[in-house]
């Protein structure tokens, strides 16, 4: 391999960088590509952290030990994510978006990959350093939404379903309240999860809890301990569902039948950014 320059490597490890969100990449890793010395990658570094801080394009950070090396976090700065939210709010306080039963249509949302990865990008901010093991959905809308932020903290993908399939092997069922009086069915296969990990339940709609509560009572049938949850929109409720961490996106008010659901950027929005800065 021909002499990199300076330019084109600066170049090539952003792209790696950002490639593997949340990943440690030993500078070993850079040295040995580009054939350059520990102190060549170690300023490349140091510049590429300073660019990215400077125009709030995410967090890279050296981390120390022996498993160490250099992270990239995808970041989004608290006013833009919180005008980037607005605007979604304001898109569902328009009267078309009301669907029969108190519902409001947001599949085109969830099927933007654009839109959905900032989405992701912004849930996965306050839980990079919560140990998460994978990120868990229930089908079907939420998986949009759930991939792209289990893209950002760089973890696998969980779908629960409504019945277990042949495909998956054995499997966990459980029943569920579903929040209005009825009651439902969940499964996750049991190799998907392994002891000792963590899980963020994500999910693009809460209003009664009831999927929400369920897919924390089918990790406690597999003792895995759930870090928090957060929603694309939830309900705004006088009490938090559970004792978890909670970070939805947007808030709404109003049932959508007798009174029109009000749609607005969930306060922690603002208040995480204070706390970041």
């Amino acid at each position: 391999m021909e002499k990199v320059k300076r330019g084109e490597r600066l170049i090539a490890m952003t792209r790696v960088l950002s490639s593997n969100p949340n990943k440690v990449i030993p500078y070993q890793v850079f040295c040995d590509q580009f054939k350059a010395a520990k102190s060549s990658i170690s300023e490349d570094i140091a510049m590429i952290e300073r660019v990215m801080a400077t125009f709030e394009l995410g967090e890279v950070a050296t981390v120390t030990g022996a498993a160490g090396g250099v992270r990239f976090r995808p970041m989004m700065p608290a006013n833009e994510a919180h005008s980037f939210i607005q605007g979604i709010a304001d898109a569902l306080n328009t009267p078309d978006r009301a669907l029969p039963g108190g519902y409001l249509y947001l599949s085109d949302l969830l099927s933007d990959p654009v839109m959905t990865r900032r989405m992701g990008t912004i849930m996965a901010q306050p839980c990079f350093d919560l140990d998460v093991g994978f990120v868990l959905t229930m089908e079907t809308k939420g998986i949009p939404v759930a991939m792209m932020t289990a893209e950002a903290l760089n973890v696998p993908l969980l779908i629960a379903r409504r019945s277990s399939k042949v495909y998956e092997g054995s499997s966990v069922n459980i029943s569920y309240p579903d929040g209005k009086g009825g009651i439902e069915t969940m499964s996750l296969a049991r190799r998907a999860v392994m002891q000792g990990q963590r899980a963020l339940i994500v999910d693009d709609f809460m209003r009664h809890g009831g999927t929400a509560l369920g897919m924390i009572t089918l990790m406690k049938e597999f003792n895995i301990e759930v870090a928090g949850l957060t929603f694309m929109l939830a309900q705004e409720r006088e009490q938090p569902l559970t004792d978890l961490p909670e970070w939805p996106l947007m808030t709404f008010t109003g049932d959508g039948i007798d009174t029109p659901m009000v749609v607005q950027p969930a306060k922690w929005l603002k208040d995480f950014g204070e706390t970041a800065s």
